[in-house]
């Protein structure tokens, strides 16, 4: 445990090891995902999570402290984010003709994603703070982060609540495809992209290059369309 509290105890040390304890760790999660032939459950954002809380924990390493190692990669979730935009251009003339129809899907799935999350808060009988970290729960962690912190909310819990919304929507989007009967790889895609934001969007990749060029226009224009609107629809609910 003294090597362990040596390496966190000042940025030349701790920077490098929040690094390579982040990235290893997701590395071996993506083994094991593959190993397992891909379920949501098993995720490699979830398992590498897991195993970060239980390193973190065990070697009693202040979130705060391993954050600051491991800001890097937190910085680069924008520039992944924007990059996006690659396959996007490659589909363009595919988006421009279902572009009416993905402009009602658009409004449609981001309305509902906020309202569940503020009828599910008010059922639940949910904190101010969690309500807040909640509304923004179908955008990718970036933007759902900036908008919890905006309206009041906990970044932190925030980011959590994305997480769960994505493995849900990974794991029940392919049962709703078989149900109706879904399969046109640029509706699968950009429905995972509204509702299953990051998560979704790497599902779809699993899918097809259509579905996941589907997937991160509705990522971006979700992550857009919430960034603009729920800040006048809190306060339309008094938040």
């Amino acid at each position: 445990m003294a090597l362990w509290g040596w390496l966190w105890a000042s940025p030349a040390t701790a920077v490098p090891t929040a690094l390579l304890l982040t990235l290893g760790c997701y590395v071996l999660a993506l083994e094991i995902y593959q190993f397992a032939h891909r379920p949501a459950l098993l995720h490699p954002a979830i398992t590498a999570m897991a195993a970060l809380i239980i390193i973190l924990s065990a070697g009693k390493v202040p979130y705060r402290q391993y954050f600051d190692g491991a800001a890097f990669i937190h910085f680069l979730l924008g520039p992944a984010t924007v990059a996006l935009a690659v396959p996007l251009y490659r589909n363009l003339a595919h988006i421009r003709r279902l572009g009416p129809a993905l402009a009602l899907a658009l409004v449609i799935g981001a309305s509902v994603a906020v309202a569940t999350a503020w009828l599910l808060g008010r059922m639940l009988h949910l904190s101010e703070l969690t309500l807040r970290s909640l509304l923004p729960k179908s955008v990718t962690t970036p933007i759902a982060m900036g908008l919890a912190e905006t309206l009041g909310g906990s970044p932190s819990l925030a980011a959590g609540i994305v997480l769960v919304t994505g493995v849900i929507g990974c794991l029940f989007a392919p049962v709703v495809y078989r149900l109706l009967r879904i399969r046109d790889p640029a509706v699968q895609g950009f429905a995972l992209g509204v509702a299953a934001h990051g998560f979704g969007t790497a599902k779809a990749f699993e899918i097809s290059p259509l579905a996941g060029a589907f997937a991160s226009l509705g990522l971006g224009l979700t992550g857009l369309a919430t960034a603009l609107a729920l800040p006048w629809i809190s306060r339309a609910l008094g938040l």
